[in-house]
């Protein structure tokens, strides 16, 4: 394992917004001020992004570990986020796109109705500033963004 490569370079601190898609409130789209920390770890096999942000004034974090398989290209993922999931972690596999973003996608149960998916994309842009942008699926792979955080190195 190690980790994608065109995340290594985001190793610090990061500060910018978040932005939560919730069509069932109003208002629909809200920004929030954003920080995040990107650490290597066990050795610089995996990558960690630990990043906080809030909605309806209520404090939000979320946590993502990276990995990749260097043979495969196949990038394994765990996600946890305080206000997108229950208290389950969701997994997640992908794989680094040509363009070097990273592209993971889980799934999550919807009881009574079958599991959706959500899908993340993160990009690095250059080693001063990087993003990412998530996606929920429906059962019928209907797809609309959710959420997306972009940040800046902080000095």
């Amino acid at each position: 394992m190690s980790t994608p490569e065109s995340l290594e370079p985001l190793a610090g601190s990061w500060t910018g917004t978040s932005r939560l898609w919730n069509p069932w409130a109003t208002p629909a789209v809200s920004d929030s001020a954003s920080t995040a920390t990107v650490a290597h770890t066990a050795r610089g096999k995996f990558l960690t992004i630990d990043y906080t942000w809030e909605t309806d004034g209520k404090p939000q974090q979320g946590f993502l570990l990276l990995g990749r398989e260097t043979k495969t290209n196949v990038v394994h993922a765990v996600w946890v986020d305080s206000y997108h999931m229950s208290n389950e972690p969701m997994i997640c596999q992908g794989r680094v796109l040509d363009s070097g973003e990273v592209e993971i996608a889980g799934s999550y149960a919807a009881p009574p109705g079958p599991d959706w998916r959500w899908r993340t994309v993160l990009k690095a842009d250059g080693d001063s500033a990087f993003h990412f942008v998530m996606f929920n699926i429906s059962p019928q792979g209907e797809e609309d963004i959710a959420f997306e955080s972009r940040y800046e190195r902080n000095a």
